[in-house]
């Protein structure tokens, strides 16, 4: 007798009933299920109903041809735990190039996961390991995970790499990357290597939300510096909040982020740099149409690439440091970045400048943008305690202090020796981000109690909409408008080049610098030659 296409998951001795071990069953259904439709061609699919699923001490490694389906989340769960072997990782689902040779011509096709929770809580490891996952497959041909629930994984919730003709869509992660102190492997809500299906990979992202992950919300990262960034990756409409880094692009070339929102995340909204497995930054990408605000240091970090990149019609504010941060980290490319372009972007409200320059540009376009209101970062030292001063798991309240709004923003305000870095305030109260992504607190050790003494320093100057502290060549700065309309003003110059930066060529066209609160511009370098005319100043 042939096996069905579409089996019940009870019928086949899961039980979801919270207590009995279902990786037996479930491991002997995959299998079974995958040797059919070696032998006829035919994909089917487990029906898995409403329970809580235990799946312990080892994980279930996946086969061509079979889908994995539930009732909706916070029907169907996959509770995951390793109390029998706590020194090794396991996800629910795993097919690796490690582990089981997977690779181009040894892949996982025509497979689905959608609609049931991971709770990958009760897997714990002795010292963090990467393949603490969620879900980890690699080598995945015309898949499709929609409508996931991932949670509390120790390293990356969705970590699945080589994703071809896949979509990945409605996956939500949260508090992934549980025992990485934030800078090893993984670590991510959502993790995606990329790369091993050569130059293309086509891959959609869309619809996913990301928060308080321990690293990224979301990455694609390229896993050998020896082959060719991919094209084809497009993210779309996906919310990334209060995880280290929002989107990070670390390797991919061309891709598309579009309509995404990144909130609140701690080091950037968005991310370029040469952070991941291979060192290689990301190339050639666009992103248009974001929301790129309140995230607790820059809103878009960028470096460690030869270039090019755009970005496009996006709101870059209210950001703890910087709007944007040209930089390079050390053992990446450190060459000027070529052809990226800033174009009718909203630039505004960001603690301190709207651009900053601190790595190589050439040939960059900056056109059309509306850089305003930046340099929040304003208000002069400050100390208080005593009478009046309390303390909240996010917040500081000082009855008596009378500070200017949002002066505060991006700065460390240091309490009963500890510290906390400051969103935004009020007159009389500091607003904190959590002490680290998924925590309820700002305090990693505690509340201070009321009256305790607290201090804020001092802010920097200048505080310019674009700053440039390193060599700038042959730029086209057309059609900008900088200006400052608030009481007090803040943004001391359109333009700032320092005395490390270095402007020559180029030309810069149509820019109106009036309205800011020193001058419009100053320049401790002279720029040196190009074509500088209409602007208004």
């Amino acid at each position: 007798m042939s096996t069905p296409l579409t089996v019940d998951a009870h019928t086949y001795g899961l039980a979801g009933d919270g207590t009995t071990n279902d990786q037996p069953a479930l491991a002997a259904l995959v299998d079974e299920l995958g040797a059919a439709c070696a032998a006829d061609g035919l994909a089917r699919r487990i029906m898995v109903p409403p329970g809580r699923y235990v799946i312990l001490d080892e994980p279930v490694v996946w086969r061509s041809g079979v889908s994995l389906i539930g009732a909706g989340r916070g029907a169907t769960c996959f509770v995951l735990g390793n109390p029998g072997r706590p020194s090794d990782p396991w996800p629910l689902a795993w097919f690796t190039s490690q582990k089981h040779g997977a690779g181009p011509e040894n892949h996982l096709a025509d497979v689905a996961f959608a609609h049931f929770e991971i709770d990958a809580s009760g897997v714990r490891t002795k010292t963090y390991d990467p393949l603490a996952k969620g879900i980890g497959l690699q080598y995945v041909l015309r898949g499709r995970f929609t409508d996931l629930y991932v949670h509390d994984a120790a390293a990356t919730g969705f970590g699945c790499d080589f994703l071809q003709d896949t979509v990945v869509e409605a996956v939500l992660a949260e508090r992934c990357g549980a025992q990485d102190p934030g800078e090893k492997m993984g670590g991510a809500g959502m993790g995606i290597g990329v790369g091993g299906w050569g130059d293309v990979e086509r891959l959609t992202v869309t619809a996913c939300t990301a928060t308080g992950n321990g690293t990224n919300g979301i990455f694609l990262e390229l896993q050998q510096e020896e082959w060719t960034p991919p094209r084809g990756i497009r993210i779309t409409a996906c919310h990334v909040e209060d995880n280290r880094f929002g989107i990070s692009d670390w390797g991919a070339d061309g891709l598309l982020v579009a309509n995404c929102t990144m909130l609140g995340n701690h080091e950037a909204g968005f991310d370029v740099s040469a952070q991941g497995t291979s060192g290689t930054g990301g190339r050639g990408g666009i992103v248009t149409g974001c929301v790129i605000d309140g995230n607790v240091r820059d809103g878009i970090g960028f470096g460690n690439t030869p270039g090019p990149y755009a970005f496009r019609g996006n709101r870059i504010s209210d950001n703890g440091r910087y709007g944007y941060w040209e930089h390079n980290l050390a053992g990446g490319d450190q060459e000027p970045a070529a052809d990226v372009v800033l174009e009718s972007n909203d630039i505004r409200g960001n603690a301190l400048d709207g651009v900053r320059v601190d790595a190589g540009l050439r040939e960059p376009a900056i056109l059309g943008n509306r850089f305003r209101n930046n340099g929040r970062r304003a208000a002069p030292a400050a100390a208080g305690g005593g009478d009046g001063v309390t303390y909240l798991a996010r917040s500081v309240i000082d009855e008596h202090a009378g500070w200017p709004a949002d002066g505060h923003r991006g700065k460390r305000v240091t309490a009963g020796g500890q510290s906390a870095v400051v969103l935004r305030n009020t007159a009389t109260e500091l607003v904190l981000a959590p002490c680290r992504p998924g925590a309820d607190s700002a305090w990693s050790q505690g509340t201070p109690p009321p009256g305790t003494a607290y201090r804020l320093p001092g802010s920097p100057t200048p505080r310019a909409g674009l700053t440039v502290a390193a060599p700038v060549t042959r730029p086209h700065v057309h059609g900008n408008r900088f200006w400052d309309d608030q009481e007090p003003r803040t943004q001391s110059h359109a333009v700032w080049i320092t005395a490390d930066g270095h402007w020559e060529g180029g030309r810069v066209t149509d820019n109106d610098f009036t309205g800011n609160a020193d001058r419009s511009t100053r320049y401790d370098t002279s720029p040196q030659g190009g074509r500088w005319r209409d602007n208004e100043a």
